[in-house]
């Protein structure tokens, strides 16, 4: 596969460590395969949160087959959000994550843009996992005044 995926332990039990995903990408030289001459790399980063409340920021790769104008590319750009954002609102982590590192948001996103301009490939070229559930909830819970002030404190 020309995907690496970053997994973090949360917890060691014996001789097992249990994991979450923290993220995955392309590997850089299968990413240069994939940009050619006379073609255009049209990509988009965008942060959903899923149904069960981990925050993620996708990547996504389209390259097409020939040249394409700027309002094709925005185009392109605004149905690779639209469709990231719908399966992400229907969708749990494990889910939302096993269907980006296989292809399937990747699938449906070409199926939609391919009216737009021909495309050669699109894929999630990288993934990274902005927060959990848990730390969300500690975040929100930290009162104002344990909030350091915003400034130098060295600075009266």
């Amino acid at each position: 596969m020309n995907i690496v995926i970053t997994f973090q332990i949360t917890d060691v039990q014996g001789n097992k460590a249990r994991t979450i995903f923290k993220g995955h990408e392309y590997a850089r030289d299968y990413l240069r395969t994939l940009i050619r001459r006379g073609s255009k790399r049209v990509d988009g980063i965008f942060n959903v949160k899923t149904k069960d409340g981990y925050g993620l920021r996708l990547s996504v790769l389209a390259c097409t087959l020939r040249r394409i104008n700027s309002a094709q590319g925005s185009a392109i750009r605004r149905i690779m959000g639209k469709i990231l954002e719908e399966r992400s609102q229907v969708l749990n982590f494990e889910q939302l994550v096993q269907e980006a590192v296989v292809g399937k948001l990747a699938s449906d996103i070409y199926n939609e843009a391919k009216k737009i301009a021909p495309l050669r490939h699109v894929g999630i070229s990288k993934s990274k996992l902005l927060f959990t559930p848990a730390l969300e909830a500690k975040v929100e819970e930290t009162p104002k005044e344990q909030v350091p002030p915003k400034g130098n404190p060295l600075i009266p």
